[in-house]
């Protein structure tokens, strides 16, 4: 059970425990994602690829989700959630060293394929985090633990696009990947250590010869699963997958847009990154109390249109000014969107089947407007993963095709998304523990 005292030694009680681990160790996988993310795209053309190439690697980085997400959800209701955490921590840092070592982007694609077993770890920390924090605190502890992790992370957009500008997108964006690595490794350490298990151990014997049939029962439970959840967790089930097909899309090429189309280095690239991640992380405790008074789908609904606003701006701007703006709405936007919608999923989803749930549909939360990342992680279900991987190999073809496309895309899913949100997303009247 858990406690309703409201603070300890004046820290309050939703960010004691494994809140405050996950926040530390969001502190460093946020800082390493934030200064390589942005510029992986360039690093993909500096060894030889091309639009339709960067589309064809975030079409793979996803694929190994249809087969381990359901696996994860599964063996996370029932064996050490901790010890599938850190795994997919160790598999990371594996993976990223394929990065570093690259000699084509052939080899970045195959690095991409295999980090995808890393989800294994994506499904039990969604549901920790959820099983840590009581109904009224979501908002706000979510919020709270995006901001402690994002602290570090304002600088590293910055910083890295000077590095590229000195090192250029080869030499630079492995070195990125190599303070990755390490960042990760000590994450895996920091997990092992502090975490602590929020339910029991079934008891019940995992062997290999019993992955396909945990395979073949996750699949077939999905449909019932899904029939269990009420008619909001459905329709916010569709604006995670609208949300992550318009990521999908656009995000590799965000950079790309912003160096080729309209002459910004990367070095001003990552400035603007740096100023709308310190407006992002002002923004998220407020916006966390919103969402926690104001109520998750109306915050949800605000943020949306806030999101639109930012794309009809972005395709008409032409200079540095023009950006940074269309950056700071999309922050403001993020800072509502993430805490609304992990927060309006974990209310819906019981405790008993949360792990599975989220292995299916994502931890709720997205972000809007990813400039960079934002395509995979806790949020990503099995659900998602195809059209995820469909739009990110689409992404590129319609870059291609004309630069200003993925755009036009992400304009018509964020108008579906509203409409979605404002004729069947409520907020539940009795949230669940």
């Amino acid at each position: 059970m858990i406690s309703r005292n409201r603070s300890v030694g004046g820290v309050p009680k939703f960010m004691l425990g494994n809140i405050i681990v996950f926040s530390v160790t969001g502190l460093l996988g946020n800082f390493a994602r934030s200064m390589v993310f942005p510029y992986a795209s360039l690093y993909i053309m500096a060894l030889d690829g091309d639009a339709k190439t960067i589309g064809l690697v975030n079409f793979l980085r996803p694929l190994s989700g249809l087969i381990l997400f359901p696996i994860a959800g599964y063996l996370a209701d029932r064996k050490s959630r901790i010890k599938m955490i850190v795994l997919s921590n160790y598999l990371s840092v594996a993976f990223i060293l394929m990065y570093v070592l690259a000699p084509r982007w052939e080899v970045v694609a195959f690095a991409a394929l295999l980090q995808g077993t890393a989800v294994v770890g994506f499904p039990p920390r969604s549901a920790l985090i959820a099983d840590s924090l009581s109904p009224e605190d979501r908002g706000r502890g979510i919020a709270t633990m995006s901001t402690i992790s994002s602290i570090l992370s304002v600088f590293a957009p910055y910083l890295a696009g000077v590095m590229v500008d000195i090192y250029g997108p080869n030499t630079g964006v492995r070195m990125l990947y190599g303070v990755m690595m390490f960042l990760y490794f000590s994450a895996a350490l920091i997990h092992f250590r502090f975490l602590k298990e929020t339910v029991s151990d079934t008891g019940e014997r995992i062997t290999v010869y019993s992955l396909a049939s945990i395979l073949r029962t996750a699949y077939s439970d999905m449909p019932t699963l899904l029939k269990q959840l009420p008619r909001s967790a459905k329709a916010l089930a569709g604006v995670i997958v609208l949300s992550f097909m318009a990521n999908g899309v656009a995000s590799p090429f965000w950079v790309v847009y912003a160096t080729e189309r309209i002459g910004l280095s990367p070095s001003r690239w990552g400035l603007i990154l740096l100023c709308e991640a310190a407006l992002r992380i002002i923004m998220f405790i407020p916006g966390g109390y919103l969402v926690d008074h104001w109520g998750r789908t109306a915050s949800l609904f605000s943020a949306l249109l806030l999101s639109l606003a930012s794309i009809l701006l972005f395709v008409f701007t032409s200079n540095f000014t023009g950006v940074l703006c269309v950056r700071f709405i999309i922050g403001i936007a993020s800072a509502i969107s993430i805490p609304s919608s992990t927060a309006l999923m974990a209310d819906m989803i019981p405790r008993k089947i949360r792990a599975q749930v989220m292995s299916v549909l994502g931890q709720g939360g997205f972000m809007i407007g990813a400039a960079g990342g934002g395509t995979g992680g806790p949020g990503v279900g099995v659900l998602v993963t195809i059209p995820l991987m469909m739009a990110s190999l689409a992404g590129g073809y319609l870059y291609a095709e004309n630069p200003v496309y993925p755009w036009v895309f992400v304009l018509i899913v964020t108008i579906v998304s509203i409409v979605l949100t404002a004729l069947f997303i409520r907020d539940m009247k009795r949230a669940e523990i």
